[in-house]
């Protein structure tokens, strides 16, 4: 039943997403050198890349997705940037096309709640 409904998400997930809030460490809107304005999220598959309007690369990775989990669970894996490598949980809320994420640093907690402490960052996107 878990892989059905974490495939669903998957599916649900895929397509170009624009970042409309951010929030690390408890601030509200910081600088973000991964979600510059009008930076553009595209997921295919388990892969995602971050680009900027004119089409640089920011950041990229793979991820993997238990929608059974509460909340519904979502691991981080970078390939490029500080924290390449690493796995970084997080939990989500997608729904339509709205997306919601909040990570924590490798070998912290899975964050359960959808405010950000220290060593956690919280992003927020709809669907374009």
């Amino acid at each position: 039943m878990h892989d059905d409904l974490s495939a669903r998400d998957l599916a649900a997930l895929q397509g170009t997403w624009e970042q409309v809030a951010h929030e690390a460490d408890g601030i509200a809107n910081p600088p973000d050198e991964y979600g510059a304005p009008g930076a553009i999220t595209i997921f295919s598959g388990q892969h995602f890349a971050v680009r900027t309007r004119e089409g640089d690369l920011l950041l990229e990775g793979s991820f993997t997705l238990d929608a059974s989990a509460t909340p519904k669970a979502i691991t981080w894996i970078d390939a490029i940037g500080e924290d390449a490598g690493k796995h970084l949980p997080a939990s989500y809320v997608l729904d339509g096309d709205h997306f919601v994420f909040i990570a924590a640093d490798e070998g912290c907690p899975r964050p359960t709640v959808f405010r950000t402490e220290r060593g956690q960052t919280m992003r927020t996107f709809v669907r374009r």
